[in-house]
């Protein structure tokens, strides 16, 4: 015997490298332990079959007892007869080295697995659809006021109201007017949803070429070879005048409706890469400087300039790490060819999102991070913590519903 570990022949293979069981020195059969024996012989038969592995004081390879663990893929470990009495409880085999490792004291027993909490979310953002999504966040309980805020796509408001957005645009002053009072509409019914304290993040109109085509009726919308990398996001808002035109509309609707509760009505910059593209596109929009105009931090590139986006006058940063994902992995998220590379918990990744929280709790920007409920978990474990996290609206409510007490 070697420290902990106990040096044996092997007398049969198995299809693994390692197995780790409990002990079974019964002669009686236990479904998956490593039976314990002097010697195999057919009067442990039931006992061998039902063996994840055995460990043996004798006997050679050709043996018809080993013959028969040969044929069940059963691994046959021989060993000197006297160091069989330290083999109890649970081992390892390794079944590379033929050897045996102990554990002479019991493993403590792993943590209980711990769900993420309402408390873990920090000041969370819901991701919506429609102002119903509201209605179903608002009304988990208690751990409702831990949202601080509902994100949503300008593209969706379109959606709900049957808008074309680039028909409109298209349109001349009347129909840019009516484009921007629509929009405002919406985002006037989701205010009117709020609790105390909510806002509303309108993410500016995103609208791909691929997906413009389908909701286009009258405008010319240009083929990209690839949309996901093409003429959308920040880069189109910067050349498009009649966009601007209609945002002021929007503004001036919401303060008309709202009076100061427009303020609770937040602007951000979907698809940007540095603080020049930033500054450039507040400027091209003529947001006064008390509408307030956050970023999006979803291009390597826009990690990158975290820091100079913040010193640019962000008001806060939203990590879009569905997108970081495929940009970092070059896998794109809708291809399911490409599936098993987009990795949201890759460490490039993590990497990446890591350094801008670091950046923007640096800068005082306050930051927040998109995650989905399955990844929650690791992201509290391996991130350092950001000003809440942003989920979509059916995963929220599942954290956020008070879990029930045990009785008993």
């Amino acid at each position: 015997m070697d420290g902990r570990r106990i040096q044996g022949f092997m007398l049969t293979g198995g299809t693994r490298a390692t197995l780790r069981g409990t002990c079974n020195r019964t002669g009686h059969p236990q479904e998956g332990s490593i039976l314990i024996a002097p010697h195999l012989e057919a009067g442990l038969y039931d006992a061998i079959v039902t063996a994840g592995a055995v460990v043996c004081g004798g006997g050679g390879q050709t043996g018809h007892m080993q013959s028969l663990c040969r044929g069940r893929g059963i691994p046959v470990l021989r060993v000197d007869e006297a160091d069989l009495a330290d083999l109890v409880g649970e081992v390892t085999l390794d079944l590379e080295n033929g050897s045996i490792l102990l554990h002479p004291d019991p493993e403590p027993a792993p943590a209980p697995r711990t769900d993420p909490t309402a408390e873990d979310l920090g000041a969370a953002c819901a991701v919506i659809a429609d102002f119903q999504d509201i209605r179903t966040v608002n009304s988990c309980g208690p751990n409702a006021k831990r949202v601080e805020s509902f994100f949503i796509r300008e593209e969706f408001l379109c959606l709900a109201a049957g808008l074309s957005p680039f028909d409109a645009l298209d349109g001349g002053p009347a129909e840019i007017a009516r484009y921007g009072r629509a929009i405002a509409e919406r985002l006037c019914s989701f205010v009117e949803e709020l609790l105390p304290d909510q806002r509303i993040v309108l993410r500016l109109l995103d609208l791909r070429s691929d997906h413009a085509a389908s909701v286009t009726e009258q405008s010319a919308v240009a083929v990209e070879p690839n949309p996901e990398l093409g003429l959308h996001g920040a880069r189109w808002l910067l050349g498009s005048a009649p966009y601007r035109d209609a945002l002021r509309t929007v503004l001036d609707t919401l303060h008309a409706r709202l009076g100061d509760r427009a303020r609770r009505v937040h602007l951000s910059v979907p698809f940007l890469n540095d603080a020049d593209e930033y500054a450039q596109l507040r400027a091209h929009l003529e947001l006064p400087p008390t509408v307030s105009l956050s970023a999006f931090i979803e291009t390597p590139a826009a990690v990158h300039a975290t820091p100079q986006i913040c010193a640019a006058g962000a008001s806060e940063l939203f990590v879009g790490v569905k997108d970081l994902v495929q940009f970092y992995l070059a896998a794109d998220r809708g291809n399911h060819l490409v599936a098993d590379s987009y990795q949201t918990r890759h460490p490039a990744v993590l990497d990446g999102v890591r350094r801008v929280v670091e950046a923007a709790r640096a800068a005082g920007t306050p930051v927040r991070v998109f995650s989905l409920g399955t990844d929650l978990t690791h992201y509290l474990a391996q991130l350092p913590t950001p000003d809440g996290y942003m989920m979509c609206t059916a995963e929220l409510t599942e954290v956020l519903r008070p879990q029930a007490v045990p009785v008993g």
